[in-house]
């Protein structure tokens, strides 16, 4: 409560353009304060919404690694390169080369982006600090403007993964005809944020819909990547990987095959259903029928 409140403080010294106090709290604020949130290394509590006092971020230790997921091969191995170039940056810094830390993923709902940024998070060892969009976004004018530079500010203090998911909407297009004038400015924001960013944190946008992002932000992203929907080898890599055991490779190939166009997500859905009816039908095995009926029950909603 004494750290949010020195938050507020901080934010009213900062709109009165009382900067040289401001900052002066700021320092000794992250000097001084700390919160151990798991076993672990201790972090600096994100910043807070000056009018809800509403966290901006989450942190917490990744525990997902890429082994455990089922992604497109290009995929995983552009991650694992950028892994590895992460490892260098201090030779890489020694010659003068710009870091790379600012990347952009996009595809269909459910393929894995969540998932691939927190496994990007592990294999690098550092918290994965995870940006609240509900609490990013205010209704005063101003305020989106203000609790993103507070994020980037705080994405300085320490090694993170930022995740911006839903990032478009923060980066929609500009001449958006429903535009009142406050997502210019957002998106004006957000431009210089990512533009200017050098600190030593990676920064992960993330967008389901890359067909409404200004166009102005694709350039300033360092590394751009597409999370494509599985091949029907990808769907049947994870339904063995839930359903191991329990049912026929015969069996898991056709399943497969009826839930080809549809994500990963739905896939494990599929999986799960299927073992829920076995288990309410007292099998200890998955039969043909009961798959059938998983595959009925995920094919029947919507996934995007």
């Amino acid at each position: 409560m004494f750290r949010r409140a020195a938050q507020a403080l901080i934010s009213e010294e900062e709109a009165k353009r009382h900067t040289t106090l401001a900052r002066e709290l700021t320092r000794l604020l992250a000097s001084s304060s700390s919160v151990t949130m798991f076993d672990g290394p201790e972090i600096i509590e994100p910043p807070v919404d000056r009018d809800s006092n509403t966290p901006l971020a989450t942190v917490r230790l990744p525990e997902r690694r890429f082994e455990a997921l089922v992604l497109n091969e290009s995929v995983t191995s552009a991650f694992q390169n950028y892994v590895e170039e992460v490892r260098y940056w201090p030779q890489l810094d020694s010659l003068g080369l710009p870091r790379r830390n600012r990347m952009l993923l996009y595809g269909p709902p459910g393929c894995g982006k969540t998932s691939a940024v927190e496994a990007l998070a592990a294999s690098l060892n550092r918290p994965l600090v995870t940006a609240r969009v509900d609490a990013l976004v205010s209704s005063y004018l101003g305020e989106t403007a203000s609790n993103l530079r507070k994020l980037f500010e705080y994405a300085d203090s320490d090694a993170f993964v930022v995740f911006l998911d839903e990032f478009d909407s923060l980066g929609k297009l500009r001449d958006d005809a429903a535009d009142h004038g406050e997502l210019r400015r957002v998106v004006n924001a957000v431009l210089q944020m990512i533009d200017a960013y050098s600190g030593p944190s990676i920064i992960v946008a993330a967008t389901n819909h890359p067909e409404i992002l200004d166009t102005a932000l694709w350039r300033r992203f360092d590394l751009v990547q597409e999370l494509p929907l599985p091949t029907q080898e990808e769907i049947l890599r994870v339904l063995i990987h839930v359903l191991h055991g329990r049912v026929s490779l015969e069996w898991l190939h056709e399943m497969a095959g009826g839930l080809v166009g549809l994500p990963h997500a739905a896939a494990e859905f599929a999986a799960h259903a299927a073992l829920r009816r076995a288990v309410m039908a007292g099998l200890r095995e998955v039969d043909g029928q009961i798959l059938q009926s998983a595959i009925a029950e995920t094919t029947a909603r919507r996934w995007a």
